[in-house]
């Protein structure tokens, strides 16, 4: 086994394969790097997409679980944030698409804990509330490029659509997102 590589040892002293190959000590070390700089900010967009804390906790994890097995498939370890947030994006796709045939998946609960009660103010609820009412392309749209604070180019790039489509949306979006909220005033 080479120096510095990070393997796991089965208890007859073989070394399963990991994706083919051994993940070395830095993909272990930046992903982990990358985990704790920036999980927090992608769990709070996720649920900001979801509406639900611990189902975002989820996709974020699985999405950084999908970046360490990708490692050596990855041609370029210069942009990791991005490739994770496209993979938070698709995750809370799929989560949506689920959604569809078991409805009951993104229902609010029926009490709020304390803790979402200190968090998040009503004002806020019901902004995440209208936020969930709408298609999930203006949702993403929105979150990413104004709770994500992410620029046009970068909202494209995740949701995998051209600069033009991130205007149109988010203005579709931020238009039906306010009729929305007037409704419930």
């Amino acid at each position: 086994m080479p120096a510095g590589r990070l393997t796991h040892v089965t208890s007859n002293g073989d070394e399963p394969p990991v994706g083919g190959e051994s993940i070395g000590l830095d993909a272990a070390t930046a992903v982990t790097a990358l985990y704790e700089s920036h999980a927090l900010s992608l769990v709070r967009l996720a649920y900001v997409m979801l509406g639900d804390r611990h189902t975002a906790e989820d996709v974020v994890h699985d999405a950084f679980c999908g970046l360490y097995r990708a490692w050596h498939r990855i041609p370029d370890h210069g942009n990791l944030l991005a490739y994770v947030r496209t993979s938070v994006v698709n995750g809370c796709r799929s989560v949506h698409r689920r959604a569809r045939t078991a409805p009951s998946a993104l229902a609010e609960p029926d009490a709020a804990s304390a803790e979402s009660e200190v968090i998040f103010s009503e004002e806020r609820r019901a902004t995440v509330a209208a936020l969930n009412q709408l298609p999930p392309r203006q949702r993403e749209a929105i979150v990413l490029r104004y709770y994500a604070g992410l620029p046009e180019p970068e909202v494209a790039q995740a949701m995998g659509v051209s600069r033009g489509t991130v205007k149109s949306t988010t203005a579709r979006g931020l238009a039906a997102l306010g009729r929305i909220l007037r409704e419930e005033q």
